[in-house]
């Protein structure tokens, strides 16, 4: 039997017990007659097992239907509310109250489940959103940081993390004053998040010193925008650092490139105009005077022809466009060419050219005309800054070290001060003492440097004394054309 019917049958007894009892005390205490009242114990005795006799079946009824009913609620349970209460006996009239019950639990749990199937889809497109936006930052070439209104970083890109010299998963949700070195950009982020306007946009220019410490710094375009917020004006800031070292390089360039151009034309021009505006007002009277005129106008408009040239293939050379008629050169017939052409211009100034040409043949791969202007530059070079009675020595030979034919040109002429020689291949680059020495545009060295090493891939380097001359080599591999890895 069970617990519960144990406790009403023993209840009924103790029941009665203790009435049997009081009735027998009472009538002891008071002189009555006990056996009276111990019948009327007796009696109460027997009503209470009579009652717990009788309520015993009332008791098992109960305790069945309780059973079934809680066998019926874990079948709904397990059945997801699908099945219908099927209450009899004592507890039928609780049917309908606890299946409208259910019904409303039902609901409510469907509702529920319902909400949280939506919570999470609406979890899982944010989380796809957020992995899309951050593949998205990460793609990007620019440095890009986003924080909150409280200047705690929220996003970084790698980028960013490099440039800043931070670690993006050490350092979400820290304050960027812990995170970012430069309190120039630490102020703009935080006058930004300050502002409290959502559409606020500025640009700012921020410079970091150059990876190695070298005195260069690397320039970047800093664009702060604010983002809306709902309880907020401004709800974060986000900051893109656009690196603009190279533009602004590039628009250095063209800017020294434009005046220094717009200078070396304006020379030969002026003594052009000026040679022709005395022609024309008759300064020339004779012949003589005429000629001489004549003479330098075209020395100066072949200075311009050629400064023209060089600018032109320079141009060319560095687009990638210009075209090479690659045969098998012989380097000793170039050299000898050049010769002949520069030993008229030598002997004007009473120097005195050698040559010291190997005896094996010293041939390769390249273009013979290029080869020539290169041979004939050089020596050109050598005539003009060496002093009277100087000595210009060319010489060819090959070098199986390097598998090239070695080329160099020696003279005995003022030589290369050190602090100009790292210069002396650049562009327009001449050295200020040497100007009235003899003229020049300054872009012949710079256009041999370029067919040697651009179209060429071989190599081109000065050694100088001041004083006692300059030595410049140039190397042409044997086959330029399989280094290069084919044609322009």
């Amino acid at each position: 039997m069970h617990l519960g019917r144990w406790l009403i049958l023993g209840s009924a007894i103790i029941a009665g017990l203790v009435t049997c009892g009081v009735a027998i005390f009472i009538a002891a205490r008071h002189g009555g007659d006990p056996i009276g009242f111990g019948l009327v114990a007796t009696v109460s005795l027997a009503g209470a097992l009579l009652g717990a006799a009788l309520s015993l079946p009332v008791t098992l009824a109960l305790e069945s239907d309780l059973k079934r009913l809680t066998g019926e609620l874990n079948a709904i349970i397990d059945d997801g509310a699908q099945s219908e209460l099927q209450l009899r006996g004592v507890l039928s009239p609780l049917r309908r109250k606890i299946q409208a019950a259910l019904g409303r639990l039902t609901a409510d749990i469907d509702e529920a489940r319902t909400h949280e199937r939506e919570i999470d889809i609406q979890r899982k497109v944010i989380e796809a959103e957020r992995e899309h936006a951050e593949a998205v930052l990460h793609s990007l070439q620019d440095a890009v940081i986003v924080t909150d209104i409280y200047n705690e970083l929220k996003m970084a890109n790698e980028h960013a993390a490099s440039l800043l010299g931070f670690e993006i998963g050490d350092s979400m949700h820290k304050p960027i004053d812990s995170i970012i070195q430069d309190d120039a950009l630490r102020k703009s982020i935080r006058e930004a998040c300050d502002s409290g306007l959502a559409a606020h946009r500025r640009h700012v220019d921020f410079e970091m010193d150059s990876e190695g410490g070298d005195a260069s710094a690397r320039k970047f375009d800093v664009t702060l925008a604010c983002l809306p917020d709902a309880r907020r004006d401004v709800g974060g800031v986000v900051t893109i650092l656009r690196d603009v070292t190279m533009e602004r390089e590039i628009s250095q360039m063209k800017s020294d490139f434009v005046s220094k151009v717009s200078h070396e034309l304006r020379t030969p021009l002026s003594s052009i105009n000026a040679y022709v505006e005395m022609l024309i007002d008759g300064e020339a009277a004779d012949d003589e005077s005429r000629q001489e005129f004549y003479g330098v106008i075209k020395n100066e408009a072949d200075r311009l022809s050629r400064l023209i040239d060089n600018m032109l293939n320079i141009s060319r050379i560095e687009a990638g466009i210009i075209k090479i008629d690659r045969t098998e050169v012989d380097f000793l017939a170039v050299a000898q060419n050049a010769v002949e052409v520069i030993v008229p211009q030598a002997k004007l100034k009473e120097i005195s050219v050698h040559t010291n040409l190997s005896p094996l043949a010293c041939t390769a791969m390249a273009d013979s005309d290029m080869m020539h202007q290169v041979i004939l530059n050089l020596l050109s070079n050598a005539v003009k800054y060496t002093p009277e009675g100087g000595r210009v020595t060319l010489t060819v030979e090959n070098d199986d070290a390097t598998g090239s034919v070695l080329v160099s040109v020696a003279d005995t002429g003022l030589g290369i001060p050190p602090d100009a020689l790292p210069r002396i291949f650049d562009k327009f680059y001449r050295i200020e003492n040497y100007k009235r020495v003899a003229k020049g545009t300054g872009l012949g060295l710079a256009l041999v440097k370029h067919l040697v090493e651009t179209v060429h891939h071989g190599s081109i380097q000065a050694t100088s004394e001041l004083g006692l001359g300059s030595k410049f080599f140039f190397t042409i591999p044997y086959d330029s054309e399989a280094v290069g890895g084919g044609e322009r």
